[in-house]
């Protein structure tokens, strides 16, 4: 048996790690018989750290195991991720579409998309209406109804079809890619498709595919040729003989023309028409067979260049575009974003004109109305053609039609306005200030002088309306000369055109009550019902509101003398800078638009006009009350022609419904300022806006001083000029403005001064000094009375009074606020106290914390020590037990070889015992005993030499 094994089990350390992990810490050859336990006191971290180093072995070894380990983990994290995570969303496919009409409907309803078989059906038809729609879309739900009320009425002459085109299946969703639904689609045989942009109305969409199918208008007689050349739209007619054949040469390409007119311009703004009739013919100078004509009104009508031009349907189409003449355009706004109407207005004023429109009507009575006033407003040259057109618009026994061939532009008219031989006309004049309650009445005569004899109507020719235009603003500009005229008695005054120095005018004129009526004596010259003085303004703070200032063409039945023809009116657009472009819009479809421009919104009759002035930023609106027709639309355009125009802006408010009636300021509006401001008594008014940031500081100003004066002498009121519109007069410049209206003079109202603070004291005095009676001019023109003085000392003493008790008010509130003064200062010493109280508390809490801190730093100190010495005596007990391992080993050992000398001991005589001693050999040390325990005893001299001397016997047998 070999001790190698013994020995290098308890004493040999191996610095090999496959020592280690092979003999786990003891060594010995297999054929010694010997074991070596597992230590006792091997903890788990150790335990952890062989196992941790056998895997870092096992790295160096075989890497490429380390990396397919590596890789199935992460499979292994991957699939238990994606079979533990949820269920994948599933999507339901989409349902198959189902029929948008009904099958009852007259509309062939390919709800499949099916556009080859709406192709196919297309080419046996002679018109088709094609409708693309998506049955989700609102507008073509709202658009179906429409389709089938059209297709009720035309389904035996065109074919409706209905296409969706939104299905993904379908090959219209796939071939067709529309940007918005519905879509409308015309062909007419092989020509389309013609798509159809206006409203979806029935009636309408009838008159749109009426015109498809007819787009030629065939004219047979005289009176009909009157109709279409008279009508508003520019006409192209087309002379075509078919005696020769049944379709003459170019009649297909005048067709094939009208038809690309309707699909460049779907509100079809070109007629076309055709005339067979070769005496018909030369009256629009057409001669030859295929020749075509352009009509337009005011300027020389136009032969299409065959010559020049080839006759091609895209040329004709193109040279009626860019030749006609628009008389009247009618406006269709669709109701989404548009420019429409800021593009049509920044052109100049327009007259706005909705009127209930049907298409499908034979005759439209108001649209001949107003296209009568269009053709007398632009006939600057007095052309006869249009004054023929006009006749027959009135239903006038027209002359013998000559003929309509381009003539050369006629001469212009003399553009002096003012005649040669003197005529007069009585008018009612407008207000000279706006407080009166009475009119001047003028007898006002052209080139006719007061020289011994006084102007009268008898016998004088009357002066056309733009001859009394003229003078009028003449007058107005010399307005000075009968501001006071109050009397009974007539003043006469000469003055001299302000345009024209060869011309005069004459006006004698008389104050009378606008409720007055028999204005003039014609016989006599002057005026029967005697002069209405003046209301003392001075003891009634009152103003009537303004209405509409009469005019001349205005009062007819106040001078049935005064006969405004239509001469007056033609060319109307030529004499002045105002020229007016005339728009019709449905008020079936856009009476929004009307309702927002100042229309009524419950009214019987859907019947409204207006003129729009962007520039001058302004629109006037003609009288609900009147009835639309000719003579109403002529007076209102030619009110708005003249220089100084009687035309009331109209102003947009805010309902004043809204404001309660309040004690201390007044909400003004548009609808209340003539009330509130200009027929009580003083107002002191805020002009103010709600983006106005500084106006809100000077509310409580304002209270204050409404507070302070009585209200019954004061009214104290604020307007929001935002939300509010006012005439120009009464319009401010900058925010905050206030302006004082005095009492007895409304029209000399005060603006507060710019560079003065507005404070109390400031309003007090701005006020005071200007309502003084002492510097109205009644004072300075007549000395005061007893009664005048007993009633100011009377009315001063109420004021002084009001004032004791404010201040009385003031003063008890001056005390309540010293009161709580005190009390508030109490309490701040009271808190002052307890904040240098909290503030001791707090120095004291900031000092025990630092002493915890500090503490804290020393506990924490003194745990890292301590951690450190447990680390230390961990590692010397973990020695220890290391070092008591190998003892009990050896101890075993020892124990073994005791016993084996023991029983070689007994079998010895005493004869060895007294033998001398071996020579110990010099080259060989002496064997050491085993390691004593403390307070063991020492071992027998001959148990350590007898082990010795054994082994050295076993050596040499073995």
């Amino acid at each position: 048996m070999s001790e190698c094994g013994g020995r290098g089990g308890g004493n040999s350390s191996s610095s090999s790690d496959d020592a280690e992990d092979e003999g786990g810490g003891g060594g010995g050859s297999a054929g010694s018989g010997s074991f070596s336990p597992a230590p006792a006191g091997a903890s788990s971290a150790g335990r952890l750290r062989r196992g941790l180093r056998g895997a870092s072995l096992m790295a160096r070894r075989r890497p490429e195991l380390l990396c397919g380990a590596v890789a199935l983990g992460c499979a292994l994290l991957v699939a238990l991720k994606f079979t533990c995570s949820r269920a994948k969303d599933v999507i339901i496919p989409a349902k198959p579409p189902v029929s948008f009409f009904s099958s009852r409907s007259p509309v062939l309803d390919l709800f499949q998309g099916q556009l080859d078989y709406a192709e196919h059906v297309r080419r046996d038809s002679e018109v088709v209406l094609l409708f693309f729609y998506a049955p989700w879309c609102g507008q073509s739900m709202a658009a179906r109804s429409e389709i089938e009320q059209a297709a009720s009425q035309l389904s035996d002459q065109v074919l409706f079809v209905a296409i969706n085109c939104w299905w993904n299946q379908g090959k219209c969703r796939r071939q067709k890619h529309f940007f918005h639904f519905p879509v409308i689609h015309l062909y007419h045989r092989s020509f389309g498709p013609i798509e159809y942009k206006g409203p979806m109305s029935a009636v309408y969409i009838e008159k749109f595919v009426r015109r498809v199918m007819k787009p030629l208008l065939y004219i047979p007689s005289q009176s009909e040729l009157l109709d279409f050349l008279s009508n508003y739209e520019p006409g192209v007619l087309g002379y075509f003989e078919f005696s020769g054949s049944p379709q003459p040469p170019g009649y297909l390409t005048f067709f094939t023309s009208a038809l690309l007119s309707l699909k460049k311009d779907y509100l079809g703004t070109v007629r076309f028409g055709v005339i067979t009739n070769k005496h018909l013919a030369k009256l629009v100078s057409l001669v030859h067979s295929g020749s075509v004509y352009l009509h337009r009104h005011f300027n020389t009508s136009l032969v299409f260049p065959r010559e020049a031009v080839n006759y091609t349907a895209e040329n004709i189409h193109k040279w009626a575009l860019e030749n006609r003449e628009a008389l009247l355009r009618w406006l269709r706004p669709h109701g989404g974003k548009s420019l429409l109407l800021n593009n049509e207005l920044k052109k100049g004023p327009a007259l706005l004109v909705f009127l209930p429109f049907n298409p499908l009507a034979e005759s439209h009575p108001l649209i001949d109305e107003i296209t009568e006033v269009a053709l007398e407003y632009n006939n600057c040259h007095g052309d006869q053609v249009v004054e023929r057109l006009l006749q027959h618009l009135r239903r006038a026994d027209a002359p013998l039609f000559r003929s309509l061939a381009p003539e050369p532009p006629a001469q212009l008219p003399d553009p002096s306005p003012i005649a040669a031989s003197p005529c007069c006309n009585t008018v009612v004049l407008p207000q000279w200030r706006p407080v009166s309650r009475t009119h001047n009445v003028c007898e006002l005569c052209v080139n006719q002088t007061t020289a011994g004899l006084r102007p009268s109507s008898a016998g004088v020719p009357q002066c056309s309306f733009f001859e009394m235009a003229a003078a009028l603003d003449s007058f107005y500009l010399k307005e000075q000369t009968f501001y006071h005229v109050v009397s009974h008695s007539v003043e006469c005054s000469n003055f001299l055109s302000s345009y024209s120095p060869f011309s005069y005018y004459t006006a004698c004129c008389r104050t009378i009550n606008r409720a007055a009526t028999g204005f003039v004596d014609s016989a006599q010259g002057v005026f029967e019902t005697p002069a209405v003085a003046f209301s003392s303004l001075e003891e009634k703070c009152h103003v009537e509101t303004p209405g509409s200032l009469p005019h001349i063409e205005e009062n007819r039945y106040l001078f049935p003398e005064v006969d405004v023809s239509s001469t007056n009116f033609t060319g109307l657009s030529c004499r002045t800078n105002k020229t007016l472009n005339i728009y019709l819009l449905d008020s079936n479809l856009f009476w929004l638009y009307a309702e927002r421009l100042g229309a009524p919104s419950a009214t019987p009759v859907k019947e409204f006009a207006t003129i729009v002035d962007v520039r001058e930023e302004s629109h006037y609106v003609l009288d609900p009350k009147e009835a639309l027709r000719k003579f109403t639309l002529e007076s209102f355009i030619q009110n708005f022609s003249v220089l100084y125009s009687p035309l009331k802006r109209h102003l947009i408010g805010s309902d004043s419904a809204q404001f309660p009636p309040q004690h201390l300021i007044t909400e003004v509006t548009t609808d209340t300022f003539w009330e509130v401001v200009l027929q009580k008594q003083d107002v002191l008014l805020l002009y103010y806006a709600q983006w106005c940031g500084f106006c809100p500081s000077l509310n409580h100003v304002f209270i204050q001083l409404a507070r302070l004066l009585p209200a019954d002498a004061l009214t104290v009121a604020r307007i929001d000029v935002s939300q509010n519109d006012l005439p120009w007069e009464f319009m401010v410049d900058r925010l905050p403005t206030i302006l004082f209206f005095p009492c007895s003079r409304k029209d000399r109202s005060v603006k507060y001064p710019e560079d003065l603070p507005i404070t109390l004291p400031n309003l007090l005095r701005f006020i005071l000094h200007h309502s003084d009676p002492a510097s109205s001019p009644r004072s300075r023109a007549d000395p005061p009375t007893k009664e005048c003085v007993r009633s100011e000392a009377v009315f001063q003493q109420g004021h002084i009074s009001h004032l004791e008790r404010e201040i009385r008010k003031l003063r008890a509130e001056i005390g309540a606020l010293q009161r709580a003064q005190g009390q508030v200062e109490a309490q701040l010493s009271s808190a002052r106290r307890d904040g240098h109280r909290l503030l001791r508390q707090k120095q004291s809490l900031e000092a025990r914390h630092g002493l915890l801190r500090l503490h804290s730093e020393q506990l924490r100190a003194l745990a890292e020590r301590k951690a450190r010495e447990l680390e230390e005596l961990a590692r010397r007990l973990q020695e220890l037990a290391d070092a008591s391992q190998d003892l009990l080993t050896e101890n075993a050992w020892l124990k073994i070889l005791v016993a084996t000398m023991g029983r070689k001991l007994e079998g010895r005589d005493g004869a060895d015992e007294l033998a001398p001693p071996r020579e110990a050999r010099p080259d060989r040390p002496e064997p050491s005993g085993p390691p004593r325990l403390p307070g063991s005893a020492p071992p027998p001299p001959n148990v350590s030499s007898a082990p010795a001397s054994e082994r050295s016997e076993e050596n040499r047998t073995g």
